[in-house]
């Protein structure tokens, strides 16, 4: 007999699903082993209903919550329901099932009450290394998947309880970091365990079909959310287009290929078509179908209402068009790699663009773009034995329509934390000499993007595979209505005598022994006529050193008296009346 469906027990019961969403990925941190998981925390967890659909998902990494919906759906075409079992556990990273790229490990447990399938726990993590010809996964010259590292179709890992060493030998048979791999392995597979079990337990206390009925109801409330929001937005078709930059390693021509949005906003649905954008490309900055779908989830659902639940109900009323061997949608055997860290950012960026013509009102200018990858794989000299560093390095925020862009974040489809200096030096043998934000990165405007910032790293006595993957190093992150664009990124290598030669923006090569890596990345867009900004924010940022009393008079407008450190007003006057 169906339960009357009343809000109160609704939120209730939203609730504890997600709760156990968030205990799985404290315990996916707290136990992982590598760095990237406990420290960067780059990582995701989710509870999906019988039939594969999301349902609850922790807050992590925005990319990884975009296209876990679409996973359960592909795996359960491999193991349908009747083949699983209580217990077993299935493993899976190849990108044209998951839709990640190959160092995103996802582990999926079936949950079984009374010998009953109910529910499954997931989770997705990024691990330090996965094969392939360079160390991180992570080549920006592959030219097909199959030199980005060991592609794993779905497979029980562990069966019945029992983890499958046969499988996990061969696995870590083929990685350089084969401890960091089975540790983190191992904390996936504590997480779902958790999860199993407050499952069991929220079944315990309200019933098995009260919960099976109250996972789809959650659905279904952000399905009318989200039609709600729709009904107030304006009915049309708006269209945007970025560039991407698409040269790598030594390549000085600069090359870009279209990335094109057009959002059709209709009385039930919005489509969102990329037809117009360029094909795919010989690099690893092909966007799987899933990732691309994943940015227009996060774009929609940012610009209507973050509030609404994140589960397949949120999504029911989005349509995806990607032509199939475009740049956002490859063919097998595309390389991928590297479109997780910038053409995602570029697909979000384009949206972005979009929407800002559909809601000026919530529009944000262009972030940084790019999520700044910076990978260090090499022999330890301390140790002999293999290390792999892998960490994306923050940058400018794009302003909105009444606030500063932060500076030194990481924006739109990643959320994970930095790698504390201690912690890098501690355990790789590098040597930070400098970690700070770049003055004068940021986009002017009434409300100004946020700061890049720089990170310089040597290699301390030994020579390494240096991957770099970076955006914006030619092309500009836009400003919205009247505001200015942000700073260009940049990549140095500096040299034992302090002779500094540029890096493009995109390579995977060796570096010399004690060499200095000097990375810096772009800012965000600025908001508006620069020359409306307060000058107290002005002046703010001259005393903060983030921007130079030359800036602040030649852009803003605003006459700085360095030894009072005061606005001059009559001068600010006079230069803003011209």
């Amino acid at each position: 007999m169906q339960t009357k469906v009343d809000a109160i027990t609704l939120e209730v019961m939203r609730n504890a699903l997600q709760s156990v969403a968030e205990e799985m990925g404290v315990t996916l941190i707290r136990t992982a082993l590598s760095i990237n998981i406990k420290d960067r925390r780059d990582c995701s967890t989710a509870i999906y209903s019988l039939n594969g659909d999301l349902v609850a998902q922790a807050e992590h990494i925005p990319l990884h919550l975009g296209i876990m919906p679409t996973i359960m759906k592909g795996i359960l075409k491999v193991y349908p329901k009747e083949k699983l079992k209580d217990g077993d556990a299935i493993v899976i990273n190849d990108p044209y099932v998951s839709g990640s790229h190959l160092p995103d490990v996802c582990i999926f447990s079936p949950v079984f009450y009374d010998e009953k399938l109910v529910a499954f726990a997931a989770n997705l993590a990024h691990h330090s290394d996965i094969g392939g010809i360079v160390p991180g996964g992570m080549p920006i010259n592959a030219t097909e998947i199959f030199q980005e590292g060991i592609r794993i179709a779905p497979v029980k890992i562990r069966k019945e309880g029992v983890i499958d060493e046969e499988l996990v030998g061969f696995i870590t048979n083929n990685v350089r970091t084969p401890s960091e791999w089975r540790g983190d392995m191992e904390a996936q597979l504590a997480a779902n365990n958790v999860g199993d079990r407050r499952i069991k337990e929220l079944i315990e206390k309200y019933g098995l079909d009260h919960l099976m009925e109250y996972m789809e109801e959650i659905m279904n409330y952000s399905e009318r959310r989200f039609l709600s929001r729709l009904k107030e937005m304006p009915k049309g078709e708006y269209s945007f287009e970025d560039a991407l930059e698409i040269n790598c390693n030594d390549d000085s021509v600069e090359k870009t290929i279209p990335i094109k949005a057009t959002i059709s906003v209709h009385e039930d649905e919005i489509v969102v078509d990329f037809t117009g954008t360029g094909g795919q490309i010989k690099g690893s900055l092909n966007c799987t179908l899933a990732v691309t779908t994943a940015c227009v989830y996060y774009a929609i659902k940012a610009m209507t209402d973050p509030g609404i639940p994140s589960n397949s109900g949120a999504y029911r009323n989005i349509k995806v068009v990607a032509p199939l061997g475009t740049i956002v949608n490859p063919k097998f055997p595309a390389a991928v790699s590297n479109a997780n860290i910038n053409t995602s950012q570029r697909i979000t960026d384009c949206l972005f663009g979009a929407l800002a013509k559909i809601l000026p009102d919530r529009a944000m200018a262009a972030c940084a773009g790019t999520m700044s990858l910076f990978t260090i794989g090499g022999i330890d000299p301390r140790k002999d034995t293999y290390y792999s560093y892998v960490e994306t390095y923050a940058g400018g925020m794009g302003a909105v329509s009444n606030l500063d862009g932060m500076d030194g974040v990481q924006t739109n489809m990643t959320n994970t934390r930095n790698t504390p200096t201690e912690v890098m030096e501690m355990a790789y043998p590098i040597f930070v000499t400098k970690y700070a934000l770049i003055p004068e990165t940021e986009g002017a405007g009434e409300f100004r993007g946020g700061l890049g910032l720089t990170r310089e790293v040597v290699l301390l006595d030994h020579d390494a595979y240096v991957t770099l993957s970076t955006e914006r190093s030619f092309t500009e992150p836009w400003g919205l209505f009247g505001g200015k664009p942000g700073a260009h990124s940049e990549c140095l290598l500096e040299a034992p005598d302090g002779t500094r030669t540029p890096l493009p923006a995109r390579m995977s090569k060796i570096i010399p022994a004690n060499h200095k890596i000097v990375y810096r990345t772009p800012g965000g867009g600025g908001m508006g006529n620069p020359f409306s900004r307060d000058p107290k924010l002005v002046l703010k940022d001259v005393i903060a050193e983030y921007i130079s009393p030359k800036r602040a008079r030649e852009v803003y407008g605003v006459a700085i008296n360095t030894e009072t450190m005061t606005v001059d007003s009559a001068a600010t006057e006079k230069l803003r009346a011209c």
